[in-house]
Order: structure tokens, then C-alpha cells, then sequence
């Protein structure tokens, strides 16, 4: 009972928020959640301020999918029986706060997921774009290209994650799935950002932690450190043509648990595939990839980004160095991705696309490849209603792989998903 009463509490505050702030719900230096919000990565860098009072928007998404996957091994490991459904719808809530004068707040809830069905916070930071909250004027001419996030937030790492979904938010992500090495991951800690004619520097720390607690571990440690920066070069040069260009590094000296690639809590879009029969809980990052390095990783990561008038290119080149638990040898994990989307109409509201994307990794039993390949379309039906349909085909090869789970492994099929986001 109470959990239906916090359910409906919750729909009718969104319900209300809708109404009272559909007026203007625009705000500074903030990337916009539907159809506006494709292809922006690094919020905006707005140079004027429209703040007067503290407003407060209310967001949210909501992603249903029908699944029409099958899968196969070579039967050294049986695999769990799969059939054609509807996959459990996800939700977000997000609640954007302006607090003052280049002050701004984000929050985002995980209303359902595929591993949580109840509730829970992703994570939250400040967003700071000038100091006049202090005193008017502090600093005003290094605040024009500055901005500072603190909190509890998802890392910027490499530009794959600003096209990936996030839960129910899947508007950005042309295609159902993301990258087969999924970097994704929620810490404690602060980024400043320059940007200033195209060019793009970002500097962070975190703690390398994604469960916050103050409790020591075996080794009388409460966390690690994160160290994280990315450079790059973003310019739209005139109406048909833009360019970008980063790199970005993420390392650890030590963390207890190295979570860059398993941090994602609410799961794979890609249900129950590759799971054993005799599986006693369910798999849900299931059809990713993670390296099985345990407390220490320097990360590369590449991502061109070219846009021709509808036709666009996104592509990821990434090295992951470190070592297995126990393990005195260091290793490598490489990921390829390319991505083109030709997107079409008057407004750009269909779009057809292809990915490619592969992993070779070094593993303790052998060196181990997994490949994808996906094509997709795309309608939105409005700015806030996005279908998107994808045919994926995934396959497991390598020496680490005989006599397992993913020994000749391969999942293939049709994929059907329909976003709200607002």
C-alpha cells in the first residue's frame, strides 16, 4: 500500500509540475531533454543570464521496448530459454533546480529499472557558470568560459556517454543498445570545465567510488581516486557543417572495485541473452563486455564527431590498460565503434542508422573478441516522442571463451522501442 501511494504521489507531482511551470521551462547553460538535446554534449556555455527567481523544472522519461532476440552457444553451457515480449517499462524523474545567478541544480531518480523495479537516486550535482551568488562581478572575466559541477554525478568520460541511454533517457541514443564496453559510472567529486572558441578542457577528481560509505575495507581503505580531463575541439562552421574532436582520460592508482565499465545499476537493454540455464539471478548487464581488471585502469578514450547537414558520424577509439584481481601482469582492452545516422524531413524527424562495434581484450584465460553489428530507424513523432527500431546481431570469439558460457556465442534479432521524454 505504501508503495502504491508513493507511486501515485509521484505522478501527481510531475502532473502538477507540468502545469505550473509549462509556461517557461527553458533554462541557462542546460541541455535540453527531447529531440533539442540530440548531438549537444557538454551542457551549453551560455553567456547571458535570464535567472530572477528560483524556478524549478520537473522532467521526466518513460522507455518500453519489445524484444525479438535469440541467442546460441555451443552448448557446453545451456543457455536459458528466451521468447518474443514486451520488456518492463523504465521511468526516470529529473528535477532541474535554478538556484540563483548561474547556479543550477540537477537530480535524477530511477523510478523503475530492469535490475532495481523500485525507486532509487542515480545522482545529483551543482552546476556554476558565475560566482555574482558571492559577489557580483567575482571573477566575471574567467566565468565566461568556465563551469564548475560538484556532487555525486556521472563522470565525462569520453563523449560516448552523452549519446548512450541512461535508464528511461533515450532520446540521445539513436540505436536501442549501447557499446558493447559500456563506460559509464556515478562518483563523488568536481569538474571545471574552459570552453572558449570551440576549444574544450576539462579537468576533474572523484573517489572512485560508486556506493558512498565511510566504511574501511580489508585493507583499512574507505576509496580510491579517480582522475579524469579531456580536451577537445567542437566547431559549427557554418549551417551545413560541424566538426568535433576529443580525447579524454580516466585512471585509477587504486580503488577497492574498479566499476568504470559495470556501474550502470539499471541494466542492458538487451534482456536475458547470452544467461545460463542454471542461472540463480538474473544477468542484467547482460550482452556488455567489462574487462576483469579489479582496482586500477588508465582509459583512452578518442570520439570524432562530424555532422554534413543530415548525415552525421560518431565514432569511439578506446585503450584500457590494468590488471586482473591477483594478478601481476598488466593487460589490454581495445573498443572500436562507428556510427552513421542519416537523418531526413523537413525537421529532421526520421533518421536511418548503422553501427559497428568491436572488442579485443586481454583476458587471464585467453585473449577473448566481441562483435555487434546494428542497424536502426528512427521516427519521432514529436519533439518528445521518439520510435526506433534495430536489427542487432552480437557474436563471442576467442580463446577465453572455450568451454564457457560465451563458447561460439552469438544473440541476434529485432529490437522495438518507443521514448517519452519531456
Amino acid at each position: 500500500m505504501k508503495s502504491i501511494f508513493k507511486h501515485a504521489l509521484i505522478v501527481v507531482l510531475m502532473l502538477s509540475g507540468l502545469s505550473v511551470f509549462a509556461q517557461n521551462r527553458n533554462l541557462d547553460n542546460y541541455r535540453q531533454p527531447d529531440k533539442n538535446g540530440i548531438n549537444v554534449f557538454e551542457a551549453p556555455k551560455d553567456t547571458l543570464s535570464t535567472f530572477e527567481n528560483v524556478k524549478v523544472r520537473i522532467g521526466g522519461a518513460s522507455t518500453l521496448q519489445y524484444q525479438a532476440l535469440d541467442h546460441y552457444n555451443s552448448g557446453a553451457v545451456p543457455l536459458a530459454g528466451i521468447g518474443y515480449n514486451f520488456n518492463l517499462a523504465t521511468a526516470n524523474l529529473d528535477l532541474d533546480v535554478a538556484l540563483a545567478k548561474g547556479v543550477r541544480m540537477h537530480l535524477r531518480t530511477y523510478l523503475s529499472s530492469r535490475h532495481h523495479p523500485e525507486p532509487y537516486v542515480k545522482g545529483g550535482y551543482f552546476q556554476i557558470d558565475n560566482l555574482d551568488f558571492i559577489n557580483e562581478g567575482l571573477l566575471s572575466d574567467l566565468m565566461k568560459y568556465t563551469t564548475i559541477k560538484i556532487g555525486h554525478m556521472e563522470n565525462n568520460y569520453g563523449d560516448a556517454h552523452f549519446r548512450r541511454s541512461d535508464n528511461a533517457q533515450t532520446m540521445y541514443n539513436p540505436f536501442v543498445g549501447n557499446l558493447i564496453m559500456d563506460a559509464f559510472t556515478t562518483e563523488v567529486g568536481a569538474e571545471v570545465y574552459y570552453q572558449r572558441n570551440g576549444f574544450i578542457g576539462m579537468l576533474g577528481f572523484a573517489n572512485g567510488k560508486l556506493n558512498q560509505s565511510v566504511e574501511e575495507n580489508a585493507s583499512g581503505m574507505t576509496g580510491g581516486a579517480s582522475f579524469l580531463a579531456k580536451l577537445g575541439y567542437d566547431k559549427q562552421f557554418n549551417d551545413d557543417f560541424r566538426f568535433r574532436l576529443t580525447g579524454s582520460l580516466y585512471n585509477t592508482g587504486y580503488v577497492p572495485n574498479l566499476y568504470l565499465y559495470k556501474a550502470d545499476r539499471t541494466g542492458s537493454r538487451y534482456y536475458h541473452v547470452m544467461q545460463a540455464e542454471s542461472a540463480t539471478s538474473d544477468n542484467f548487464r547482460s550482452g556488455r563486455f567489462s574487462p576483469s581488471f579489479k582496482n586500477s585502469i588508465t582509459a583512452i578514450m578518442f570520439n570524432p564527431f562530424v555532422k554534413y547537414k543530415g548525415l552525421e558520424f560518431f565514432g569511439t577509439v578506446e585503450s584500457a590498460t590494468g590488471k586482473s584481481s591477483g594478478d601481476t601482469d598488466t593487460r589490454n582492452t581495445m573498443q572500436y565503434a562507428g556510427e552513421v545516422v542519416y537523418r531526413f524531413g523537413e525537421k529532421e524527424n526520421v533518421y536511418l542508422g548503422a553501427r559497428y562495434n568491436t572488442v579485443d581484450s586481454e583476458e587471464v584465460g585467453g585473449d577473448v573478441n566481441v562483435d555487434r553489428f546494428q542497424v536502426g530507424a528512427g521516427w519521432f513523432m514529436t519533439k518528445n516522442i521518439l520510435l526506433k527500431a534495430e536489427y542487432v546481431n552480437q557474436t563471442y570469439d576467442g580463446d577465453g571463451f572455450t568451454g564457457g558460457l560465451y563458447d561460439e556465442g552469438e544473440f541476434k534479432g529485432l529490437m522495438v522501442e518507443a521514448a517519452i521524454s519531456f
